[in-house]
């Protein structure tokens, strides 16, 4: 199994808004509103570092719930396998593969689709789908996705619900430096 991460050639790879202080996050997102209208983060709203910060600390405090290990106040993010979706998000978009055997997987959290929407209050993401509010560690997601697939091969288009990819929350450096 492989996790992915998506980024803009220009930028680079693993640079994260959440480590930035929540009024220069919010100015980043509106230069590229700005500057990049037409990539998918110009179309976060103004509340987008609120609620990520929000979810964050909700799959952070659930993570350790169940025992893992935070070496980071925020998770570098990646996903399950590819994503056509997510590969789109950039003007230069390139990606980095790394086997999931690189990390050290008590350092890893799981939500089956975006975390945003997974623990989203609004009624919309409210339904009978058991992975909903839910984070996984290993195990469990693997368990999950042999029931349900992998969100990318049924639901890419985002026409069957806000899941289209298993994401995976990074909280140690330890791995990820490598790839900086």
């Amino acid at each position: 199994m492989f996790l992915y991460h998506y980024y803009d050639k220009k930028i680079g790879p693993f640079v994260n808004l959440s480590e930035l202080p929540i009024e220069e996050a919010n100015a980043v997102l509106r230069r590229i509103k700005i500057e990049k209208p037409n990539v998918q983060s110009a179309q976060r709203n103004s509340e987008y570092m609120f609620r990520r910060r929000m979810y964050e600390d909700i799959i952070k405090k659930e993570f350790l719930k169940k025992g893992g290990v935070v070496k980071r106040n925020s998770p570098h993010y990646m996903v399950v396998e590819h994503s056509p979706w997510l590969s789109t998000w950039f003007e230069n978009s390139d990606f980095i593969k790394i086997s999931l055997e690189d990390f050290d997987l008590s350092t890893v959290s799981f939500t089956y689709g975006d975390s945003h929407p997974t623990f989203s209050p609004w009624p919309r993401d409210d339904d009978w789908k058991e992975y909903r509010r839910r984070l996984y560690v290993f195990d469990e997601i693997v368990d999950v996705i042999q029931k349900y697939g992998l969100p990318q091969d049924w639901n890419n288009d985002g026409k069957h619900g806000p899941e289209r990819y298993v994401e995976a929350h990074i909280w140690s450096d330890e791995t990820i430096n490598k790839y900086r």
